[in-house]
């Protein structure tokens, strides 16, 4: 284009009173419209796969890894453009540590165990991928989806577009990897069988305890009183008890994540709905259960003995104490979880 302005007097010529190329332009223009042209068409291919070429490329990074990390481009291009003859589970999360995420890092995890599973098992096929899109990538993903947090599970159909059950409720069912598969299968109709690694650290602690209990027996063989004591057999009983009634066993089968994060960015150690709880939820129920329980055997062993009255007052008024301000308590975070529960004590 230079070169036209540069020979302005040579090579254009007027006609009337518009002026049009020489000759000596004419070639440097084809080519500038060629590449023009080339440009465009490279352009257009390259936003313009087929479904077939999608689908090829999505099974190519596949192989290489069973969780596909999209950034906002690629979402578009995978998950978002139509047509579609395959589902994409996508996990938006903030993987980052500036982001301090904690939850993420775990979901992460139960997350990849699922993809694995899916990617190594017999009935594995094209029809379903596992992509994560991270905040720092795919910023604008979360934008147009209007998320607020994070981790979130989603199902994007090959036909439709997502509805609310295509989001997995972390709240009401957590993130462990069978049930992630399950609600997968629910959405997908693909069953996924969970493989997970062996995991040592649990029968290392129990070589760890039998150890300890042979040693102690083998130890103290002149002295096996205590295993008569029926105060070390009614404290077994009782941890046992309050580790039943917290709700380890619905921790075992569900998986709930340990706590969770508002939206506002505090953290939630009760679950706000009767339905689901978190991890450190029944620890804390577990503490609130054996207050209450002392309270009740202080008092009822301040009633039994026979000390100084003063000393056995005293006693009974802790006792009192704890099982009025526990117990309270119990109920506060009952009436939290079961909305429209009419009762309290002391605290509302």
């Amino acid at each position: 284009m230079d070169l036209c302005f540069r020979a302005l007097s040579n090579d254009f010529i007027k006609v009337g009173k518009y002026l049009t190329m020489g000759p000596s332009c004419k070639p440097i223009t084809k080519m500038i419209n060629s590449g023009f042209k080339y440009i465009f068409l490279v352009g257009h291919c390259k936003k313009e796969l087929t479904l077939g070429e999608r689908v090829q490329q999505l099974s190519d990074a596949a192989t290489k890894k069973t969780v596909l990390r999209f950034n906002a481009e690629k979402f578009k291009l995978y998950v978002k453009s139509t047509p579609r003859n395959y589902s994409v589970i996508v996990m938006f999360t903030a993987l980052a540590p500036s982001r301090q995420c904690g939850i993420c890092r775990y979901a992460n995890d139960e997350y990849q165990l699922v993809a694995n599973s899916w990617r190594y098992s017999q009935s594995y096929s094209n029809k379903l991928y596992f992509a994560l899109v991270d905040f720092d990538e795919g910023q604008e993903v979360f934008q147009q989806l209007k998320l607020n947090s994070a981790p979130v599970y989603m199902h994007f159909p090959a036909k439709g577009k997502p509805k609310k059950a295509d989001t997995l409720d972390i709240q009401r069912v957590g993130f462990a990897a069978e049930n992630i598969a399950r609600w997968v299968a629910e959405r997908t109709e693909i069953q996924i069988r969970v493989f997970r690694p062996p995991n040592y650290s649990g029968l290392f602690m129990l070589v760890i305890v039998l150890v300890v209990v042979v040693g102690l027996l083998y130890f103290r063989k002149n002295s096996l009183d205590f295993l008569y004591n029926s105060t070390v057999w009614a404290t077994g009983a009782l941890a046992f008890t309050f580790a039943m009634i917290s709700g380890q066993m619905w921790n075992h089968i569900r998986g709930p994540p340990f706590l969770h994060k508002t939206q506002g960015g505090n953290i939630a150690y009760i679950h706000g709905s009767s339905q689901g709880q978190f991890i450190i939820e029944t620890y804390i129920v577990g503490l609130l259960h054996a207050a209450v329980v002392l309270g009740m055997i202080l008092m009822t062993e301040a009633a039994g003995k026979r000390d100084d009255v003063r000393k056995r007052r005293i006693q009974a008024f802790i006792g009192l104490g704890l099982v009025a301000f526990f117990f309270s308590l119990q109920l506060s975070i009952f009436k939290s979880k079961a909305h429209g529960y009419p009762y309290s004590f002391l605290i509302k």
